[in-house]
């Protein structure tokens, strides 16, 4: 049994300890909007913040986050108000086909609570999630937009 919050609500998982965390948050706890992408934690489209810190969940064992704060893009928004991150992507036409882009606003989510005011060099630092459709100059412009909300 493995004890974590997440979302703000806290759980206890009957899991195998070495299950990815991914696996769990879809398949025990029912929050589906952290997706597969490529399951070694190169795509960054399972990232979840994990106290605070961007982490692909693909390649996190459950039992690596007994007692940890996570944080699903289902839990990003606050009192039905998008997150700023959220907000910037819509108003910028971000997603396409959408199927990387929550993975993309929580890494975003984490450089701007660490960076509020990131340059260019530091999104292409710490924004290494893969997009196929190649909407990357939009996720420029919506960082950009929501670091000045």
């Amino acid at each position: 049994m493995v004890r974590f919050s997440i979302n703000g609500r806290t759980v206890d998982v009957d899991a195998d300890p070495n299950t990815p965390l991914l696996w769990v948050i879809r398949e025990q706890v029912g929050l589906t909007g952290t997706k597969y992408g490529c399951g070694v934690a190169q795509c960054g489209a399972c990232t979840v913040h994990i106290d605070g810190a961007a982490v692909r969940s693909c390649a996190m064992p459950v039992s690596a986050v007994a007692g940890k704060q996570i944080t699903t893009i289902e839990g990003l928004a606050s009192g039905g108000t998008l997150h700023k991150v959220q907000k910037a992507w819509v108003d910028n036409d971000v997603p396409q086909c959408g199927y990387c882009q929550t993975g993309m606003i929580m890494a975003v989510a984490a450089l701007l609570r660490e960076k509020p005011r990131p340059t260019d060099a530091d999104i292409d630092a710490a924004i290494t999630n893969i997009c196929r459709c190649g909407t990357f100059q939009q996720v420029r412009e919506a960082i950009h937009s929501a670091a000045k909300a």
